[in-house]
């Protein structure tokens, strides 16, 4: 059931690369909601992904960028708003990638080069972004920016390895550059921490079946699937929550403050 909250807006999705990522399941829900929108994502993503079928589904076109590149980004903003017709309302930064992860290398042996490119992708990718768009006054006031987070920022996953501080780098300039573009424009720049979520990037991960099922028996609410967290995304890209900023959200069925759940001590009786 669509509430036209975003009627009128426009958006930028990256990252969507399947049917399975957070990112289409954004952009479908946006559009629902009476958004126009823009895809992007880099152009080798886009040779192994469906985003196509997601631009004709939701009527929208694809501008390839390499989200570490600040041509690119400048070239992303300018023609999103000519194809759009106006400044940008919101925009999603769903990238994230870990090359020491991939190549499972541990995290007290990471290669330094692999860190620093995911460092660059996952992170700076966002600060960049902001930049970019800031100096081109690319976004209307009390626009919204949300990027995708994972609580390894907050605590140890001992799997998670560089992605955990890549992570925590990314809600440190969420923070950061949340203040200063409230100041000049009253953007608002946040961050959502999701559950485990069976997305192709997330199956990815070594032994991340056993923690998904981990995840959902400790969560008073089940493990929060894609489709609820673009509700989620939503919210914040509307105008019922012009005063939020700067925040970590955490959209994960209460698993981050839950302790432990009566089916895990459950395992662990004698």
């Amino acid at each position: 059931m669509a509430y036209n909250l975003l009627k009128g807006k426009r958006g930028i999705i990256t990252g969507a690369l399947d049917a399975n990522s957070i990112a289409w399941k954004v952009a479908e829900k946006v559009s629902e909601e009476g958004a126009s929108i823009v895809l992007t994502n880099a152009p080798i993503a886009m040779r192994f992904g469906d985003i196509n079928k997601l631009a004709e589904k939701t009527k929208s076109q694809v501008i390839p960028a390499d989200a570490t590149d600040v041509d690119d980004l400048t070239n992303l903003f300018n023609k999103s708003q000519e194809i759009l017709g106006g400044k940008i309302d919101f925009v999603l930064h769903s990238i994230g990638m870990s090359v020491n992860i991939r190549k499972n290398i541990p995290y007290v042996e990471s290669n330094y080069d692999y860190f620093m490119k995911g460092i660059d992708v996952s992170a700076m990718s966002l600060h960049k972004m902001l930049s970019v768009a800031m100096k081109l006054d690319a976004m209307n006031e009390w626009g919204s920016v949300v990027a995708l987070t994972y609580m390894a920022a907050q605590r140890t996953f001992p799997f998670y390895t560089d992605m955990a501080d890549i992570k925590a780098m990314l809600e440190s300039i969420t923070r950061s550059f949340g203040y200063h573009y409230g100041k000049q424009k009253k953007v608002r720049v946040n961050t959502i921490s999701q559950s485990p979520t069976k997305t192709t990037a997330g199956t990815g991960i070594k032994g991340f079946e056993d923690f998904f099922n981990y995840a959902d028996a400790l969560s008073p609410l089940g493990n929060a699937s894609a489709d609820a967290c673009a509700d989620y995304c939503v919210t914040l890209f509307s105008d019922l929550t012009k005063m939020v900023t700067m925040q970590n959200l955490y959209h994960d069925g209460g698993y981050s403050f839950t302790g432990v759940s009566s089916e895990i001590m459950q395992k662990f009786q004698s």
